[in-house]
């Protein structure tokens, strides 16, 4: 539907440029041309090089008879004459109407004493040719007003949506529609937990028996679905506990339906035995849940750290939520949870996958590496594995992992010819001491990431790691309070 009005719609306006062959008359690219075109390039020798010997593309036409102004006429020419294909005069393969119809229906573009045929491109005769795209072509061209609305709506989509919800959208001129697409999350509607509490929340959530490697592995779940490409994913919303999040490999289904069902109680006990209108999201509560596990596990490390908390996350509703949309969010790898999808197309390593993960969630070397180390002692590997956590006390929030992977008494070893999974041992006796992948040894084996991971694994620097932890997990936490940002 929405392909359909984009296409047809954007093709009522304009013309494609191809005057001639542009393999033989247009220069290089900026980056490629002569430093005497001043980073400008594509020179154009033809003709005048511009106007009516413009070349950009290699095709050339119009498709309609008033390309300045919106009209139904791209489906009256498109449904009005018999096409055939033909090489038009940048070389490129075009559409024109058969036995010379429509010649002299189309304005030229430079000269008003100038006529054209209309022309179409083979996506244009798709969508009389392919049956679905055909049903929707007929509909659109039987009602003009519902055409011109849905190209409305999805040339909005098509410039918008990588700018996240609407709450980032400034000016006069905001829609005061919201549309799925957006992933809409209503607004906070009650009043915001305070300290107290948290205190009292956080006995509740230690009063069960989640482990924290259980709720730092759901509280990353959630927020580390954050895109900064385009803004979208994070906690808010709490879709990790709808379709399809829910049922993602990475997210451990069972382990996750068992937290949130424990968690789902604690925020209906705390609610129901408010006087007034304070409540607790589950978003709030699967956020607050993780950051305090990570208190907790400091503490155990002998670290009293203070963490940061924001409140005013609220849930959305599975109407809120665009399936098919979310689907594209799922990783395909995440190296701060040791996950690899294994599918035969996935060409990335493990390790550039752990790279492109940290890019989408804004975070520098650093920020990558602390967390990665942490997430190891916390024991929150998306299956519950061993490998990589490079500590004899998991749950503590300590700098083993960076300490045990470059210790000079350990040498490694690929476990499989596929060299996904390493061996670490003794090197006097040849004991086995630990195991790990490739995003665990890239630590070790990359200059820039090593040199962070010698930082962290020094003795004095057990601080300053749960430091650098706990700032950059609150990070991850908040990449999608825009809220927050203003």
């Amino acid at each position: 539907y929405e392909t359909v009005a984009l296409i047809a719609g954007g093709h009522t306006f304009g013309k494609t440029h191809g005057a001639a062959d542009p393999v033989e008359n247009v220069g290089a690219e900026p980056a490629g041309a002569d430093i005497t075109e001043m980073g400008l390039g594509w020179k154009n020798k033809f003709g005048t090089g511009n106007a009516g010997n413009t070349i950009t593309s290699g095709i050339e036409g119009t498709w309609t008879s008033t390309p300045t102004k919106w009209s139904n006429g791209f489906f009256d020419n498109l449904f009005g004459y018999e096409w055939e294909c033909h090489k038009g005069p940048g070389g490129a393969w075009q559409w024109k109407p058969k036995n010379g119809a429509g010649e002299g229906t189309i304005p030229d573009a430079h000269d008003p004493n100038k006529k054209h045929a209309p022309f179409m491109l083979t996506s244009d005769i798709a969508l009389r040719e392919d049956p679905e795209y055909l049903k929707i072509s007929k509909h659109f061209h039987e009602n003009p007003e519902e055409f011109a609305d849905a190209f409305a709506k999805a040339w909005y989509k098509l410039t918008h949506r990588d700018m996240g919800p609407i709450a980032r959208y400034l000016g006069p001129e905001v829609p005061s529609e919201e549309l799925i697409w957006q992933d809409p999350i209503p607004k906070v509607d009650h009043d915001l937990i305070d300290k107290d509490d948290i205190s009292h929340l956080e006995k509740m959530i230690f009063e069960t028996d989640l482990s924290i490697s259980q709720l730092v592995s759901t509280a990353w779940a959630s927020a580390s679905t954050y895109r900064n490409s385009d803004k979208r994913g994070g906690a808010n919303g709490a879709r990790i506990r709808l379709e399809p999040q829910r049922n993602w490999e990475v997210n451990n289904p069972p382990q996750l339906q068992e937290v949130i069902t424990k968690l789902e109680k604690i925020q209906n006990d705390f609610n129901e035995a408010q006087s007034g209108n304070k409540k607790i999201s589950l978003a709030d509560l699967i956020v607050l849940a993780g950051s305090l596990a990570v208190k907790k596990a400091a503490k155990d490390a002998g670290f009293d750290v203070a963490m940061p908390f924001a409140p005013g996350r609220m849930d959305a509703l599975e109407e809120q939520t665009d399936i098919e949309a979310f689907e594209p969010l799922e990783p395909r790898g995440d190296g701060f949870r040791n996950y690899v999808k294994r599918e035969e197309y996935i060409s990335a390593s493990p390790e550039e996958m752990l790279v492109d993960k940290a890019q989408l969630l804004s975070l520098s070397p650093p920020e990558m590496t602390v967390l990665v180390g942490g997430m190891r002692v916390l024991g929150a590997n998306y299956d519950g594995s061993q490998h990589g956590v490079f500590t004899k006390r998991p749950g503590q929030l300590t700098n083993d992992f960076f300490v045990n992977l470059i210790d000079m008494n350990t040498t490694w070893k690929a476990k499989t010819d596929a060299q996904n999974v390493f061996e670490g041992r003794d090197r006097h006796n040849g004991d086995l001491k630990w195991t790990g992948t490739r995003v665990d040894l890239i630590f070790g084996s990359n200059a820039e990431l090593r040199a962070l991971a010698e930082v962290y694994a020094q003795h004095d620097s057990k601080e300053k790691f749960v430091k650098d932890f706990v700032k950059a997990w609150d990070k991850v936490m908040n990449l999608d309070r825009f809220d927050l940002k203003k």
